[in-house]
C-alpha cells in the first residue's frame, strides 16, 4: 500500500437515470417481499424519456404463478410502485413526469431450471442463486468505517436532495453526480485537492463562457460550496483546493430525459467508490436469495466488525459461490498489512460465527424484509435509513471475534 497519494471516488443522485432505474427495480422487491417473503425477484428497469420498462423474472405467492398469470390487482399495485417511486424523487419534467411516462410491465416466471437448484428440499439446503465472487471493505478513516472520498461524494449530494425537497434550494432538479479527490499522506486523507458537482438546474441557472445569467448561477454555485463546507471536515479544504460547480455550463435537461438509465450500471458508487474490489453483480432488483446482493452485504458486516473489534484499520474480505450450492467455496481476507492478527486465523474463525450458506446470511441479517429501495441511493454502505441502521452495518458481532481471535 502506497502511504502517500490521489484518490477519487464518485456519487451520483438519486434522480440519476441509473438510479432511477435501481430505486425503481428495488421498489418491487420491496412490493413482492411484503406480499411473500420467500419471493423469488430479479427486476431490471430501463428509463429513457418517458419511459420506464421493467423485465425480469419473479416468482412468489399472491404475485405470480408459473404460468405467468398475475395475482389479482398486482399488475396495478406494481405501476402504482412505479409511479410513486419516479414521484418521490421529484420528476415533474415535460420530458420525465410520473403521471404521464409510458410504463411497460415485461415481467414473467423464474426458470424452473433455476428454481431447482436454489430452493431448499428434503435433502439439501437452500443453493446459491448464481455462481460468483462477491466482496466487503470497512475502512477507519470515517466514523462510519467508509471510504472519505465516497463518504463525502454521497453526503454532499443527499443533502443536496434534501434541501431541494426541503425548497431551501429551489433552483435544483434531481439529476446530479459529485467527485471527491483527496490527497492521502501516511495512508490518511489530508487535503481535499479537488471536488466536482454538476447538478441539474431550473432554467437560467448557468454561466459558461459569457452565456447565461451570471447572478443566478453565482448564487447556485455559493450554495454548493456550502454544502461541501458543511460536508468535509474544514481541515481537508485548503487554498489548494479546486472546485469545479457545473463545468460545462447548461444542465436543464437532465434525468431519464437526457440519458437512458439501466439498473445495476453504478456498482461502484453503490459499494466503496474503488478503493475495494467489486465482483461485478448488481444489488438492485434481486431479491436477498441472489449472493450478488446477501453475500456483499455479509461481507461489508465482517469487515465492519473486524475493523470496529480493533484487529486491523482496513480489511476487505472475498467470498466465492457455486449456483445451487449452499456452502461458500472459498473465504479470503485481507487486512492491508494493517491487523493485529493472521488472516488465517480470522479465515477460520468466520463460519464459526456465522453461516455463509444463502439462507444463514439472510437470517443471520433478517433480509427478507421490504427494506430495499432505500438503499438504492447514496450507498448501500455506510449509511443509515429512517433512523437505523441497515443490518449489515450494525457492530454486533464485535465482542464474538475478539474472543473467537483471543490468544
Amino acid at each position: 500500500m502506497r502511504n502517500s497519494f490521489l484518490f477519487t471516488s464518485e456519487s451520483v443522485s438519486e434522480g440519476h437515470p441509473d438510479k432511477v432505474a435501481d430505486q425503481i427495480s428495488d421498489s418491487i422487491v420491496d412490493l413482492f417481499l411484503s406480499k411473500d417473503p420467500e419471493a423469488r425477484v430479479a427486476c431490471e428497469t430501463l428509463t429513457t424519456t418517458q419511459l420506464v420498462v421493467l423485465a425480469g423474472e419473479i416468482r412468489g405467492n399472491g404475485i405470480m404463478d408459473e404460468d405467468g398469470n398475475w395475482a389479482p390487482g398486482v399488475p396495478e399495485e406494481v405501476e402504482a410502485a412505479v409511479r410513486a417511486t419516479v414521484r418521490e424523487i421529484g420528476y415533474e419534467q415535460s420530458g420525465f413526469h410520473w403521471q404521464t411516462f409510458r410504463f411497460e410491465n415485461n415481467l414473467h416466471p423464474q426458470s424452473a431450471h433455476i428454481a431447482q437448484g436454489v430452493d431448499a428440499g428434503e435433502n439439501k439446503d437452500e443453493g446459491a442463486g448464481d455462481q460468483g465472487i462477491m466482496f466487503g471493505y470497512a475502512s477507519d478513516e470515517t466514523p462510519d468505517l467508509m471510504p472519505a472520498t465516497l463518504d463525502y461524494s454521497h453526503k454532499i449530494l443527499e443533502r443536496m436532495a434534501i434541501d431541494r425537497k426541503a425548497g431551501t434550494a429551489p433552483f435544483l432538479e434531481p439529476d446530479a453526480k459529485s467527485q471527491v479527490t483527496l490527497r492521502y499522506a501516511n495512508e490518511r486523507p489530508v487535503e481535499a485537492t479537488a471536488i466536482v458537482v454538476s447538478t441539474q438546474h431550473a432554467p437560467g441557472y448557468f454561466f459558461h463562457n459569457g452565456e447565461g445569467d451570471e447572478a443566478k448561477y453565482t448564487e447556485l454555485r455559493k450554495y454548493v460550496l456550502g454544502v461541501i463546507a458543511d460536508v468535509l471536515p474544514a481541515e481537508l479544504l485548503t487554498a489548494n483546493t479546486v472546485y469545479h460547480i457545473n463545468p460545462t455550463g447548461c444542465f436543464e435537461i437532465g434525468g431519464p430525459d437526457g440519458d437512458a438509465g439501466l439498473t445495476g450500471r453504478k456498482i461502484i458508487v453503490d459499494t466503496y467508490g474503488g478503493a475495494a474490489p467489486h465482483g461485478g453483480g448488481a444489488f438492485s432488483g434481486k431479491d436477498p436469495t441472489k449472493v450478488d446482493r446477501s453475500a456483499a452485504y455479509i461481507t461489508r458486516y465482517l469487515a465492519k466488525n473486524i475493523v470496529a473489534a480493533g484487529l486491523a484499520r482496513r480489511c476487505t474480505i472475498q467470498l466465492s459461490y457455486a449456483i445451487g450450492v449452499a456452502e461458500p467455496l472459498s473465504i479470503y481476507v485481507d487486512l492491508h498489512g494493517t491487523g493485529t492478527i493472521e488472516e488465517s486465523r480470522i479465515e477460520a474463525a468466520i463460519p464459526q460465527l456465522v453461516r455463509l450458506t444463502p439462507k444463514g446470511i439472510r437470517t443471520h441479517l433478517g433480509l427478507n424484509k421490504p427494506i430495499y429501495k432505500q438503499t438504492a441511493a447514496y450507498g448501500h454502505f455506510g449509511r443509515t435509513a429512517d433512523g437505523d441502521a441497515f443490518p449489515w452495518e450494525r457492530t454486533d458481532l464485535v465482542e464474538q471475534l475478539k474472543s473467537a481471535l483471543a490468544a
